[in-house]
């Protein structure tokens, strides 16, 4: 535990970006578990929720909780899925 007062501060200010992170991250895997199913289903239209999917991968390289590159890189595969499929 850290004494002195930026210390504290400090770990107060990782422990809220650690909850923001962690929240971006948790909806971008819940909208790529819901494009996953709809591209397997066909039921949704899997092109509007690809399109959430590169918003939601645009803001996490934006906010710096993943690299640029990769998120180029997953929306790339995501994308090349759905024209497989």
């Amino acid at each position: 535990m850290p004494q002195r007062r930026t210390a504290i501060k400090d770990l107060r200010k990782s422990h809220t970006k650690h909850l923001h992170n962690l929240q971006i991250k948790t909806d971008l895997k819940k909208a790529v578990k819901k494009f996953t199913v709809a591209a397997a289903d066909k039921k949704a239209d899997p092109k509007e929720l690809l399109k959430e999917i590169y918003k939601k991968f645009d803001k996490a390289a934006k906010r710096n909780v993943m690299h640029k590159k990769t998120a180029a890189r997953r929306k790339s595969r995501f994308a090349r899925s759905l024209a497989t499929k």
